[in-house]
């Protein structure tokens, strides 16, 4: 069996070969015609050549600045570390939404560069469509997130890329700006009522410090033992005077135990509320760099699409064995008929 496959084989082989040198001549002239009009159509005036521009970026680790820097907790994030897996897969969502696509869409007028017609049925269609052919984001295998931007203009390639990766950073922190604020609003909001709460309750203290109620355990421990020895002198002045301290006490030392221990409790809120209020306020207020930028894309000096050699190479083989193939069906068919 195995040496009717062999003899097989090399019968077919020879019978193709036998083709390719009994139509040598039309096989020639067939790829000659096949490559003068490959190069012509892969041409300008048929292919529109597009230059490559390509921007290489890294994430940050962190995405808070206030826990990134003010926080004081040991597993806060370095603002200097890149990022890893799930921070690429962020930035390549966000380079895919169409916040970034629209803006640049409408800074360089792309519907117009890309030659749609305002009042065509699909436009919008057709230009997402060129615009997702054009604009393309992946990660690396180094974790690094590429974006690559192809145009028939070299310099206006580079600039779509380079504003791309800058349009990325401001759109990450016009997101976190629209929740910082709110969280901001709402800490400060509640770090001035707390404030508002420990000033009556300390309006309150001084009032009934006016009265004279100081500390309240040390001075009812203090009268009373005044109170025992004044009761043991029969010092009948010194026992009315005293028992008059004594009745201040009683009547507001309840309101000032209560109101000096909600008062401790509100300032160490207070003082939590604080950092909070710190850390929102820098959150709101400021912005850091949520890319590092390896490579800033420049204008390239030399087209990237198409491929001419790649193309007529490829029509020249395609077409060659196409060839072959109908030779061999002539072939067979004359030896059928014989």
């Amino acid at each position: 069996m195995a040496v009717n496959e062999n003899q097989n084989g090399i019968f077919y082989s020879k019978s193709l070969l036998d083709i390719i040198v009994k139509y040598k001549k039309h096989l020639l002239i067939i790829s000659v015609i096949t490559i003068i009009v490959s190069i012509i159509f892969s041409g300008p005036s048929f292919i529109t050549p597009l230059y490559k521009s390509e921007v290489v970026l890294y994430p940050t680790a962190s995405n808070s600045i206030s826990k990134a820097i003010l926080s004081d907790r040991g597993n806060s994030k370095d603002i200097l570390e890149f990022g890893e897996d799930e921070q690429a897969e962020q930035l390549l969502q966000i380079l895919k939404s169409n916040k970034i696509r629209d803006r640049i869409i409408q800074k360089y007028n792309l519907m117009q560069h890309y030659g749609i017609k305002p009042d065509e049925k699909y436009r919008k269609t057709k230009l997402y469509k060129t615009y997702d052919d054009n604009f393309r984001f992946k990660r690396t295998q180094y974790m690094a997130v590429n974006i690559t931007v192809y145009d028939k203009d070299p310099q206006m390639a580079a600039d779509m890329a380079n504003d791309v990766a800058f349009l990325l950073d401001s759109t990450i922190n016009n997101m976190q700006k629209k929740i910082a604020k709110k969280a901001f609003k709402i800490v400060a909001a509640e770090y001035e009522k707390k404030q508002e709460e420990i000033k009556k309750e300390e309006d309150s203290l001084k009032k009934l410090r006016e009265y004279g109620v100081h500390d309240y355990e040390s001075q009812a421990e203090m009268f009373n033992r005044q109170l025992a020895i004044e009761m043991a002198k029969g010092n009948k002045q010194g026992v009315e005077r005293l028992q008059k301290k004594l009745n201040v006490l009683a009547q507001y030392g309840g309101a000032y135990v209560s109101l000096r221990d909600a008062l401790e409790y509100d300032k160490k809120q207070l003082s939590d509320l604080k950092a909070k209020y710190d850390e929102a306020k820098v959150d709101a207020e400021s912005t850091l760099p949520h890319t590092f930028i390896v490579s800033d894309a420049y204008k390239a000096e030399k087209k990237s699409y198409p491929v001419r050699w790649l193309i007529v190479v490829i029509s020249v083989l395609a077409t060659f064995f196409l060839s072959v193939i109908i030779f061999g069906i002539i072939e067979y068919a004359k030896h059928t008929n014989k």
